[in-house]
């Protein structure tokens, strides 16, 4: 039989990234015929001769561009292994990139691509609200590290991301970083808007600014970035990709030059991601299109159900946000909601801890994306490193509830929140 692990296509067809998912990137007369891959639990690799070995070094510390940059070659699992790979492939496949990188977590990932471009006395525009850790690594952790972050709550609207672009005036801006859909609120940007803000940085500086958005939210399913002016990729594919709880992981996705530098990250600081770790992500690539869509469409469900409840005061699901530009935005980027989601209850923590303790089928829970429901208040958990007055300007207030919609019947999910709510 003759071997196709990259084909792309059948004739004239070019096959579906459900299609890919299955095979892609994974030769199984490489190991011994099995039909999926094994787990290469290794630390190191054989060289066939002296001259691979010299070649190979070349080709992972970026030396020498090797021949076929899909067969780099094998040298010791800090740098790269085949559950890497494989996987590495996929994700390319799905967001329609040139290339990927894993991580062993979604922030490693998001250091990274930070890392590589941004240099003391830099300034990182960003967008808010961001996933709490990031929020805390870009005014926090970096910040004695002499980079600055510069953020705007507005992502649709020209003036007010060109307000952050005048602040930033006097520093050098190497990243436009946007998180789009947002956690917890689901606030968007506007991805030809990012581009403009960046002509005008790059005609001011001189040099254009990465646009790198984190697309954990949406991705790879139901956006794609790339087709909208985006350069880098980041993910936690501890959430959706993972879809099942049980790891850990994140993801950089961009053309073959953007991913240079950040490879070069990873392996000096051994940011790696093992090799388990990355075979379980092949495994669920294999149902991520089934399993987003099956959540997307139960969320939907329970967005609309909470919206007529007397209890609620607002729900933040795409669907739901009753805002032309930010409809035109997201019917313009996005085929679908998703299926983690936001809203707020009349009353504040107390209300909001009763209503959470009183649920049966949720779990009472941080993260996203899996398989079972899971429930959160962000304010006390995920987003509590952020100043209470930054938090409250945002959105994720102490009356926020965040919910992420697993695959279990949404009519029964449905009746949990009711009996729940009955009693704030």
């Amino acid at each position: 039989m003759k071997s196709s692990y990259r084909q792309g296509s059948i004739g004239n067809r070019k096959l579906s990234p459900e299609t890919l998912m299955t095979s892609y990137g994974y030769d199984p007369f490489l190991s011994e015929g099995s039909v999926k891959p094994p787990v290469f639990l290794t630390s190191t690799f054989a060289f066939k001769s002296a001259e691979d070995g010299k070649d190979f070094f070349d080709y992972v510390s970026g030396r020498r561009v090797p021949p076929n940059a899909q067969d780099a070659g094998l040298v010791y699992s800090r740098f790269n292994h085949p559950n890497l790979q494989i996987v590495e492939e996929r994700l390319a496949v799905l967001e329609g990139g040139e290339g990927a990188l894993m991580f062993a977590s979604g922030m490693a990932a998001i250091t990274a691509a930070i890392l590589a471009f941004a240099r003391p006395g830099d300034t990182i525009i960003h967008s808010q609200p961001l996933y709490g850790g990031t929020e805390t690594l870009l005014v926090g952790t970096l910040a004695p590290f002499g980079l600055k972050a510069q953020g705007f709550m507005d992502g649709l609207h020209e003036a007010a991301v060109m307000d952050a672009v005048k602040r930033s005036e006097g520093t050098k801006v190497p990243i436009i970083y946007v998180e789009s859909p947002a956690n917890p609120t689901c606030g968007i940007v506007d991805f030809e808007l990012m581009t403009r803000a960046a002509d005008v940085i790059e005609k001011r500086q001189g040099s254009r600014p990465l646009i790198v958005v984190d697309n954990t939210m949406l991705g790879p399913i139901f956006q794609q970035p790339l087709q909208f002016g985006a350069d880098i990729i980041v993910y936690s594919l501890t959430k959706y990709v993972g879809g099942h709880s049980d790891l850990v992981a994140g993801a950089v996705i961009g053309s073959t030059a953007n991913l240079g530098p950040i490879r070069k990250i990873r392996s000096a600081f051994g940011m790696q991601l093992d090799p388990h770790s990355s075979w379980m992500l092949g495994r669920s690539l294999e149902t991520l299109h089934l399993r987003m869509e099956r959540a997307s469409n139960s969320a939907a469900e329970i967005a609309r159900y909470l919206s007529t409840h007397p209890k609620v005061v607002a729900v933040y699901h795409p669907d739901f946000i009753k805002d032309a530009a930010y409809q035109r935005a997201y019917k313009k980027s996005a085929q679908a909601g998703g299926s983690t989601f936001s809203f707020t209850l009349k009353s504040g923590e107390a209300g909001a801890f009763r209503f959470l303790n009183d649920l049966h089928l949720f779990t009472l829970a941080v993260s996203l994306g899996g398989t079972e429901s899971l429930i959160s208040h962000p304010a006390s958990t995920t987003h509590s490193g952020v100043a209470k007055e930054i938090r409250d300007k945002v959105g994720v207030t102490d009356a926020l509830v965040r919910v992420s919609v697993g695959l279990e019947n949404p009519q029964d999910l449905i009746a949990d929140l009711e009996g729940a709510l009955e009693k704030v």
